[in-house]
C-alpha cells in the first residue's frame, strides 16, 4: 500500500533535516535531494487531485443537503485517489 500524504510529508522532513546535516556525504546528500524531489513531485500531484475533487463538489449542481450528502471518497482503501495510483 502506498504511503499516505502526511507520511510522505513527514518523509520529505527528514531527508531536508539530513540534507543540512554537516557530516553528510555529497553521495548521500544528492541521493535524500533525488528521493525528496520524486516525494514532492508524487505529493503535487495528490494536492492537484484533492483540489479537483474540492472543485467538482464545490460546483455540484446539486446543493448538498441531507438527501445530497457531500461525497468523501477522496481516499479509497485500496491507496488509490481519484482512481489513480499514489
Amino acid at each position: 500500500m502506498a504511503n499516505t500524504f502526511e507520511e510522505n510529508l513527514a518523509k520529505l522532513e527528514q531527508l531536508t533535516s539530513d540534507i543540512k546535516r554537516s557530516d553528510i556525504s555529497l553521495e548521500d546528500a544528492l541521493k535524500d535531494f533525488e528521493e525528496g524531489i520524486k516525494l514532492a513531485s508524487g505529493m503535487e500531484k495528490q494536492l492537484d487531485e484533492i483540489e479537483g475533487k474540492i472543485q467538482i463538489l464545490m460546483n455540484e449542481p446539486n446543493p448538498m443537503t441531507k438527501e445530497n450528502p457531500p461525497q468523501f471518497d477522496l481516499f479509497s482503501d485500496d491507496g488509490e485517489v481519484n482512481g489513480t495510483r499514489k
